[in-house]
């Protein structure tokens, strides 16, 4: 028998490490090819691993919660051969030319510059203080834990890692849970519930009574379908300084965020919109039919709305190429969509979205957020977008002035949609005040693309679509 190590494979997208989220297996177990025995969780998303050969698993050689490196063993198996491998306790690097992790798994590959495993460090007392991170991962005193192998008399309560975080925080052992979500999931809910001594739905937190039930949701959502709300970073007390990792999708985000502001040039302009035929509209759409097995919502009419205006003004679907100092014309709008997920801010993009008809939209978008709330959205899926919105409105905000994702033209604010007194112009020219539906839009880009004239036909062009959706019928 060989002992051979599995290395950990680069996710795609060019990330270099991940953090171990749930060992799927013990030491113990045999695992045959292709068994997932390990969720990671990387900058973009959530993502299971298979083994690519087949053996009895020996030794864990990370635990959960170490941060690893792309091509750092990870797991040692006992395979049937000749030629030993010590099974090495994680700290030191593949060599080069090793293949003790297999043949490379379809979308996978160690890359040979980053086989070091990163060991995770407290931040000195005298560095300055740290940016929030994504909020699962908050901790006072980062430690290093061993692998415990769990004991067929203690089966590892299922849960997602944000609900791990809080259980570990209030001292709740999940074990000792009965859980009520979805697939026998221990919620956040059931935490809190554990915590406080309450009931099932002790923890149970209603949406702010401030927000318009209309207004289309892509933020955070209640528990009762098991789904953890995205977790927010505990408030220290008096006269107590917390310091936090930056790493995850915090860290992300912030390079991103960092890199576009400070490399295009931002302009943002503004309008305010009766709305009143749009919401109209949702209201039919959700009595249609055809559009019983989507979810029709404002923001749905806002994406096409907002496909339309890029088609008819086509060079705002852009990018600049810095290398090639070129200009890239994009064929399709790749719509990415501002998502609050338990991981933090994602923006997952709905390629060739202005291809789609209206109900084939409805149907792409439930699954982008659904995917993206679950944690479960691939790096390809984050990447290669053109165009983004993000709604705002969801927590009854008016507008905003968005940064642009990196290699993106534009992106456009979506505000709350309110009953407000309006003046209305009858066909006769008389004018009379009347409650309606408005809201109001933003949309910045990037000046170096889009000049001050294309950036406000684009946003009137938006505009005048949820004003009169038949409007699009003259664009045909």
């Amino acid at each position: 028998m060989a002992v051979k190590n599995f290395n950990l494979p680069d996710p795609g997208e060019g990330l270099t490490e991940a953090e171990i989220t749930t060992w799927k297996v013990k030491v113990g177990d045999e695992v045959a090819v292709n068994d997932i025995v390990i969720e990671v969780e990387t900058a973009k998303s959530l993502v299971e691993l298979p083994i690519p050969f087949a053996g009895k698993v020996v030794e864990l050689l990370a635990a959960e919660g170490d941060t690893v490196d792309v091509g750092a063993p990870i797991i040692a198996v006992e395979v049937a051969g000749s030629d030993p491998e010590p099974a090495a306790p994680a700290a030191p690097a593949a060599e080069e030319g090793d293949e003790s992790s297999g043949p490379n798994l379809v979308g996978y590959g160690a890359k040979a510059a980053s086989t070091r495993r990163r060991a995770r460090k407290s931040a000195p007392a005298s560095a300055p203080a740290a940016a929030p991170p994504v909020p699962e991962e908050v901790e006072q005193q980062p430690s290093r834990r061993a692998a415990e192998p769990l004991t067929p008399e203690r089966t590892r309560a299922l849960a997602k890692p944000p609900v791990r975080k809080l259980a570990k925080d209030l001292g709740v052992d999940l074990q000792s849970i009965t859980p009520s979500g979805d697939g026998g999931i221990v919620t956040r809910a059931d935490v809190e519930a554990a915590s406080s001594g309450g009931g099932p739905d002790a923890g149970l937190e209603a949406r702010s009574s401030h927000l318009d039930p209309r207004q289309g949701a892509v933020g955070p959502v209640p528990e009762e379908q098991g789904r953890p709300r995205p977790q927010r970073l505990e408030g220290p007390g008096a006269g107590q300084d917390v310091r936090v990792p930056i790493k995850g999708v915090r860290k992300a985000t912030a390079a991103a965020m960092v890199s576009s502001a400070f490399t295009a040039p931002h302009v943002t302009e503004f309008v305010t919109v009766d709305v009143s035929a749009m919401m109209a509209m949702v209201d039919r759409l959700k009595k249609d039919r055809a559009f019983t097995d989507v979810k029709v919502t404002p923001l749905l009419l806002v994406a096409k709305a907002f496909c339309l205006a890029l088609r008819r003004n086509h060079e705002a679907n852009s990018s600049w190429d810095e290398a090639a100092q070129e200009i890239v014309l994009h064929g399709d709008v790749n719509l990415g969509i501002a998502a609050a997920t338990p991981r933090g801010l994602l923006v997952p993009n709905i390629t060739a979205a202005d291809r789609l008809s209206l109900h084939d939209l409805a149907g792409a978008l439930g699954s982008l957020v659904a995917t993206a709330r679950e944690g479960r959205t691939q790096p390809t899926d984050l990447s290669g977008g053109t165009a983004t919105i993000t709604n705002v409105g969801v927590f009854g905000v008016d507008t905003g002035t968005p940064i642009l994702n990196p290699g993106e033209a534009t992106i456009l604010a979506f505000g709350a949609v309110r009953r407000m007194p309006w003046v209305v112009t009858a066909a006769d020219g008389s004018e009379s005040i009347e409650p309606r539906w408005v809201t109001q839009l933003a949309l910045s880009f990037d000046h170096r693309l889009v000049d001050g004239e294309l950036g406000s036909k684009l946003l009137a062009d938006v505009a005048a679509l949820l004003h009169d959706p038949g409007t699009a019928f003259l664009w045909a």
